[in-house]
């Protein structure tokens, strides 16, 4: 190896601190689906186990991306993994879901998206018509997103020893732009930017399940292009988020946790559609905590955030953007609610595991 691959292997690690953490006794002693669905339970399992155990400047954030320097470059770099059930559903599959959310994740960081790798474990007897549909809605999303798939791994398992398919994907993008995003980075006086109605993904899953009937159809979608409309006009921004699996809800409760702030929404600036509304209803569900896969959160300044949105705005899937709320430091890690007739109640982060495999 040369001297200038070495260093470009290297370099990142020297800047990674080791933090020492108290371990955190988890309240479980079995894993449970709650554990998966991305709400509290999530959250407490990650603290409380992986935070822990691999401690590091890098980790701390808890942002969905880590950000890096490389030989004078920004680079972002993620992983997730996909357990959607149904594996097709109205608007999409697992293969373009796979594809968006990593995108997503590596934009929200501030990233260009570059390349993706995609890891599959497929159970022995499945179909290989349904895993070609599925490798080509991820060749699809890829192309309209930007990104190369440019390496993976493929492994299958005995019959009856996993659930169909599983796909991982990671992705590394460049951030170009002099920008510094993090949940972390919420202030008093900023505002809370939601870029369309919420629970879109969440009751379409739902439906497929044959929970709902009805015409509901998933929101996933790239956002990097929607994100680049916003740097068009400023670079100015605290913070962006794909609130995925627990909603609006739970990713807003990660920012006011990460910031210590308070955030206050306003109820009758939150788009659902009727018909996500009745859906939510009764499946016993918050739209504020149904699931998203191509919905942004971001949090500007308050003196850019009409400049923001009317930029949003510009964009098909940012048409419907508007400011939902605004940052405080009346009370720490808390979201309120004003609702529609004045009074003010506590969002929490999603319990249980009724929303689970949601992606």
């Amino acid at each position: 190896m040369d001297q200038l691959a070495s260093k470009t292997v290297l370099q990142p690690f020297e800047n990674i601190e080791v933090i020492q953490e108290k371990s955190i006794q988890l309240s479980e002693t079995l894993v449970t689906l709650a554990q998966g669905s991305g709400g509290a339970a999530t959250h407490a399992l990650i603290e409380g186990l992986f935070a822990h155990a691999f401690a590091n400047s890098l980790l701390s954030k808890l942002d969905d991306a880590a950000v890096f320097p490389v030989d004078g470059a920004r680079l972002a770099f993620t992983t997730d993994s996909y357990i959607v059930d149904p594996l097709f559903f109205n608007g999409g599959d697992i293969g373009d879901l796979a594809v968006n959310g990593t995108v997503n994740d590596l934009a929200t960081s501030g990233a260009e998206p570059l390349y993706l790798t995609a890891g599959f474990i497929i159970e022995e007897g499945f179909p290989l018509t349904d895993l070609e549909r599925i490798v080509q809605s991820m060749a699809r999303a890829a192309a309209q997103a930007g990104v190369s798939i440019v390496t993976g791994d493929t492994r299958v398992v005995n019959k009856n020893r996993a659930d169909k398919l599983f796909i991982n994907t990671a992705g590394i993008g460049v951030i170009r732009r002099q920008v510094n995003l993090s949940a972390a980075n919420a202030q008093p006086g900023d505002k809370v930017i939601l870029s369309g109605p919420i629970g879109e993904h969440g009751v379409a899953i739902m439906a497929a399940r044959g929970e709902l009937d009805g015409n509901f159809k998933s929101d996933t979608a790239p956002l990097n292009g929607l994100i680049k409309s916003i740097f068009h006009v400023t670079t100015q921004v605290h913070c962006l988020k794909d609130p995925t699996r627990g909603g609006i809800a739970t990713a807003l409760n990660q920012i006011a946790k990460s910031s210590g702030v308070t955030i206050t929404i306003q109820e009758d600036a939150i788009l659902v559609s009727a018909e996500t509304r009745r859906a939510c209803a009764l499946l016993g569900i918050d739209p504020l905590q149904a699931a998203n896969e191509g919905k942004l959160i971001a949090i500007v300044p308050g003196e850019i955030a009409d400049t923001v949105v009317a930029a949003m705005r510009q964009h098909p899937i940012g048409k419907n953007a508007r400011v939902i709320g605004e940052i405080s430091a009346e009370s720490k890690d808390v979201v309120l609610l004003q609702t529609q007739t004045g009074g003010h109640r506590v969002i929490d982060m999603l319990t249980g595991d009724r929303l689970s495999r949601i992606c």
